[in-house]
């Protein structure tokens, strides 16, 4: 094994570098490979094109012949870019997109054809997707349906049109159907409420912007590395001497290799519509981001799914592997996804931007209250949507986001509201300036500049938006998203009805409003942090505010099924019980699966590559012991080094042999929660760190030409 260690560092550093060609100006390619709007109204009829804007702005039915009239312009739109297939692409319920190719050609006529048929709706077998229960192997009929409100694109040679899936019986089995249910929620309920003090308004769209950070190392070595390929992270490995300790990567220069990757792949993903627009060195060694600019919250989730297998293709190119994963290297930064949210009205007003008039002011307290008072709310939910084995592994350590969750909004905001909750109850005479006494007028003393980013908060206010910093970069978006905008739209629901009610008393409507702003700060006050998160002081502080911590998948993922959340998901129409049932147990399922294969990728790696390498080196240092005490040398140290390396060796053997056991008995257990805590508390809990710890000290023991692993210092370091 050793000896491929060394062929893999030898092919990492003769690998030649592939340079992007593209050399156009960004603004004469972007979108080419895109069937929107701006394409479709130069191929529609007028008429056509009217009846396919409606359907996505307002949410009306395409009929038949809209949906022929729409197929044939992207079939010949799709045939003059060189396309042969065309595809449903759709996001099932393994976090990752799933897609059937067809192609255009009818051999039966000899010519290429697309009718709206084929357009709206398709038969994928569903039989092999998680479904949590809701369909069995035999019963395999599931439907995707096309989503005008996502644009179709050409990948490679392969028109994809963006789709919902469900099943043959109507439950979602995907993540795009409840997102686009809880957009349409929130768009309702925000609506409802600005009309409160503009009628003008008569939309409101959530917008995002994801940014995605990511690994980049050398395929060569990723390849050398069985647990890499096989659980996309490193169950091995011990920190190289020089990690991210000096902050000299963040924002340095970026190697030229990975600059020519980022130049490629944005190309790419200019081409099909994604506005990428930041590139950067993270924190950690060979650890970078990208990020795109805002926008409909579905068509951004979406962006950010294709550029997830964008990226990882153009790497090929440059002998590169992209990791997503969580928690790839013990000791260095996480990869997070930092979901950055806002609500934008149809007149184009940002409800979470503060303004220079007092009485918008009101608008932005009324959305930015609502939303801690969510958050407060549905604290468990929203740290239930971010769960998953790859986050447990990252939350809470290395500039990663603890698991409880909590606000940041800054101190000029918390003074704001601070003023407000005192002064809310103030008599305001005919005349005098109601703003003023409360202090919201004020907040334009707010700058972007002003609201510092607090990385250690998990849901941040960063000027004009909030920033989820807590979702894992391997996540799928749309299920934060639609918890999030779910939570918000339930309670905006609850507060129009409140101020309405006090309205109908007889209360002028800018006291009513301020009167329920005032009892909502006072309420969820306890979720707002502006501290160190990292602390342990932080940890004891939330507990004595009755914030929760549940640092596990299984225990969080029980926010799905309580009474409250089911009551919130089916009133909002987003969810019914079934279909959330059926997710906790994919995730659940999900969870037992990765832990399982880590486990079995340690024992693997322990038992054939680590303990042999270790006796065979033991029995070096034996016979070099031997040899020193024939000499009537000192051989003092090197008995001292064999019985650290014999130590370490049974504590991996033993370690291993317990764990193995230790699965037996869980897999027999039949409840998939049950059976999920097991894994949580007595495989990963209990034999992981401890396995590992000996393997890592193994390896500064061993001789660097017998190790067989490549190491940290080898991977993280591309030249």
């Amino acid at each position: 094994m050793a000896h491929l260690r060394y062929k893999a560092l030898e092919k990492a550093n003769s690998r030649p570098k592939v340079k992007p060609e593209n050399n156009r100006a960004i603004s004469e390619y972007f979108k080419e490979d895109v069937f929107g709007l701006e394409k479709m109204e130069t191929l529609l009829s007028p008429d056509v094109f009217k009846k396919v804007k409606k359907a996505i702005n307002k949410g009306e039915k395409i009929d038949s012949d809209t949906a022929n009239a729409v197929a044939s312009a992207a079939k010949n739109w799709a045939l003059s870019k060189g396309a042969t297939h065309y595809t449903h692409w759709f996001q099932p319920l393994t976090g990752a997109t799933a897609e059937k190719h067809d192609t255009f050609f009818d051999a039966s006529s000899g010519i290429e054809k697309f009718r709206g048929t084929a357009l709206v709706q398709q038969e994928p077998d569903a039989s092999s997707f998680p479904s949590g229960g809701i369909r069995s192997t035999f019963e395999a009929r599931g439907y995707t349906a096309w989503d005008p409100s996502s644009p179709m694109f050409i990948y490679g040679v392969t028109l994809c049109i963006p789709t919902i899936f469900v099943s043959y019986t109507g439950e979602a089995l995907d993540n795009k159907a409840p997102l686009l249910k809880a957009v349409d929620a929130v768009d309702k309920a925000a609506t409802k409420v600005c009309q409160l003090f503009d009628r003008k308004v008569t939309h409101v769209k959530p917008t995002l912007g994801c940014e995605q950070e990511y690994f980049a190392i050398d395929k060569a070595l990723y390849a050398a590395r069985p647990d890499l390929v096989m659980t996309g992270r490193t169950v091995f490995g011990h920190s190289p001497a020089r990690g991210q300790q000096l902050d000299d990567h963040y924002f340095g220069s970026i190697p030229s290799r990975i600059y020519d990757f980022m130049r490629d792949f944005e190309d790419y993903a200019l081409k099909l519509g994604i506005p990428v627009s930041t590139r950067h060195n993270e924190v950690a060694p060979s650890q970078f981001e990208v990020a795109p600019l805002f926008e409909e919250m579905n068509v951004a989730v979406d962006h950010n799914q294709l550029l997830m297998d964008l990226m990882p293709r153009v790497a090929e190119r440059h002998n590169l592997k992209v990791l997503f994963h969580e928690k790839p290297f013990s000791g260095l930064n996480g990869t997070g996804k930092h979901n950055n949210w806002s609500l934008i009205t149809n007149t184009g007003v940002n409800l979470f931007q503060p303004s220079s008039s007092a009485r918008d002011n009101l608008v932005f307290l009324t959305f930015f209250v609502n939303t801690v008072k969510a958050v407060h709310e549905h604290a468990d939910l929203l740290r239930a949507s971010i769960a998953s084995a790859g986050n447990d592994h990252r939350l809470g350590a290395n500039e990663a986001p603890p698991a409880i969750m909590s606000v940041f909004i800054g101190s000029q905001l918390t003074s704001v509201l601070e003023e407000l909750e005192e002064k809310g109850n103030i008599r305001v005479e005919k005349g005098e300036n109601m703003y003023m006494k409360l202090g919201i007028d004020k907040i334009p003393e707010i700058i972007l500049d002003n609201t510092d980013r607090n990385r250690t908060s998990p849901f941040a206010f960063t000027g004009n938006k909030f920033e989820f910093r807590a979702v894992g970069g391997s996540d799928n978006s749309a299920s934060p998203m639609t918890i999030l905008n779910l939570i918000m739209a339930d309670r905006l629901n609850k507060f129009y009805d409140e101020v309405e009610k006090d309205i109908n008393k007889g209360t002028e409507k800018r006291i009513a409003i301020v009167k329920v702003l005032r009892k909502y700060i006072s309420e969820s006050k306890s979720i707002l942090f502006g501290g160190d998160g990292y602390s342990e002081a932080w940890v004891k502080e939330a507990k004595k505010r009755g914030l929760s911590n549940i640092k596990d998948t299984p225990r969080a993922l029980d926010a799905y099924l309580s009474k409250r959340s089911i009551e919130l998901f089916e009133s909002n129409n987003v969810m019914v019980e079934r279909e959330i049932e059926a997710r906790q147990e994919i995730k659940l399922e999900s969870y037992i699966m990765k832990i399982q294969i880590e486990s079995r990728v340690m024992g693997d790696l322990a038992m054939n590559h680590i303990i042999p390498i270790a006796i065979s080196y033991q029995n070096k240092l034996i016979n070099n012991a031997n040899g020193l005490s024939g000499l009537g040398i000192d051989n003092a140290e090197v008995v001292k080094t064999i019985k650290e390396i014999s130590g370490y060796i049974e504590t991996v053997k033993s370690g291993v042999r317990e764990m193995v056991e230790e699965r037996k008995r869980i897999n027999k257990i039949e409840n998939t929660k049950t059976r999920a805590v097991e894994y949580s508390d007595n495989i990963k809990e209990k034999y992981f760190e401890v396995i590992r710890r000996a393997v890592d000290k193994l390896e500064l023991l061993i001789d660097d030409e017998d190790w067989p692993l490549v190491k940290y210092r080898e991977m993280l370091f591309l030249r």
